[in-house]
């Protein structure tokens, strides 16, 4: 069958995709500023808003802080809200991320995960994004342009449900910029999916509720066990809302996919864009007899820890990449994985990579030489540089 000849395929970048997801979800305010290589997203909003086909109030404040803040203002009087950003513009906004996450502001935002400076680069980095690890946004990160088409749709749904702001990343160029055969659902559908936003906590005159006021120690500590409590929701969450979606689409999603895991002597553990070549890999070394599969983590945040000790459990040998450096710990993923399976009576050998570091290519054939490397190799506790 020709995708090509399904009247609701296009074909479209990973930054389109998102664009089309935000224009189907039906924001009603949508704050961005432009920044590389995270600027097609805001384009291609304004395009549909200037045809009348995106009825959304576009605003486009001084800077990234002040579309954080006007999110947070918009998300506080009930609005759905949607917005992107990348590398320098998502630590600028750091601060009022974790006032989004204490305001319970359920705002959705695309990052474009890129190298932040410096030296300054445009290239395939998930610092920027993982050094936001613990502003308590939930983080999913996405291998292609349909998965975060999808993504989107699904995390207005789950932000909206569990009351905690949700970041969709992908890997800039790698998926930012890629083109393939995109599924755009239907409006009506995705309007069933995701009815109209009308949180019970907002701000309303007849009420007289504040957001933001000082708080005495005990209550303050009290929001925060509150916001731990909706976080450990998220992952039961996920799993519905992706169930819920593949039933109307056909593609499922849940916080973690195994690939070829069922028999498999090392798996390799990564995230984003980095899984499509790892697949490849496996397929290629399954071919020539070697038994590799792949975990790839779609939800990093909150981790899934009991799903990551089930799906690795009985596994000898587990090679994480880390398409990040954390200096003065090594790849997070890496480290965050060791601590989830600390303990484990029958836990895996944890080797830990630093692969593709600046959006440094990684091949099939250079994935195929590492686990000849590591799989009977004694791990180390620090992540290793590898080219």
């Amino acid at each position: 069958m020709n995708l090509m000849n399904r009247k609701n395929m296009q074909l479209l970048s990973g930054n389109h995709a998102v664009s089309w997801a935000a224009r189907l979800c039906r924001p009603d305010v949508a704050p961005l500023y432009p920044i590389t290589p995270q600027t097609p997203i805001l384009e291609k909003i304004t395009e549909f808003h200037a045809e009348g086909l995106m009825k959304t109030e576009l605003l486009t404040p001084e800077s990234e802080h002040s579309a954080m803040a006007a999110c947070i203002s918009a998300s506080l009087t009930g609005a759905r809200v949607f917005t992107a950003t990348s590398s320098q513009g998502l630590l600028l906004q750091h601060e009022l991320l974790h006032y989004a996450t204490g305001a319970r502001a359920a705002i959705v935002m695309c990052n474009v995960n890129r190298t932040p400076a410096s030296p300054w680069g445009f290239w395939p980095d998930q610092l920027d994004s993982l050094s936001q690890r613990d502003t308590g946004w939930v983080q999913f990160y996405s291998e292609s342009p349909q998965e975060s088409l999808d993504s989107v749709i699904m995390a207005f749904a789950i932000a909206e449900s569990v009351g905690v702001p949700t970041m969709v990343c992908h890997d800039a160029f790698y998926v930012s910029h890629s083109m393939e055969p995109v599924e755009i659902p239907d409006q009506a559908m995705v309007d069933d999916f995701l009815p109209k936003f009308d949180p019970a906590r907002k701000l309303d005159t007849a009420v007289g509720a504040s957001f933001g006021a000082p708080l005495d120690q005990n209550t303050w500590r009290r929001s925060r066990m509150d916001l731990a409590e909706s976080l450990a929701a998220v992952t039961d969450e996920t799993i519905r809302v992706g169930e819920a979606w593949g039933k109307l689409t056909g593609r499922s999603y849940g916080p973690l996919e195994r690939y070829r895991c069922d028999d498999a002597e090392m798996v390799i553990v990564t995230m984003g864009s980095m899984c499509g070549t790892v697949r490849d890999a496996v397929d290629t070394m399954r071919e020539n007899g070697k038994r590799v599969g792949l975990l790839k983590v779609r939800q990093f945040r909150p981790l899934p820890a009991s799903m990551l000790r089930d799906a690795l459990a009985g596994v000898p040998v587990v090679m994480v990449l880390d398409r990040n450096y954390s200096p003065g710990t090594g790849g997070i993923l890496h480290q965050e994985l060791k601590a989830v399976l600390s303990g484990m009576a029958d836990g895996p050998k944890v080797h830990g990579l630093l692969a593709g570091i600046g959006g440094a290519n990684v091949s099939s054939e250079t994935i195929d030489r590492w686990v000849r490397d590591y799989q009977n190799a004694e791990p180390k506790p620090e992540s290793q540089w590898v080219e």
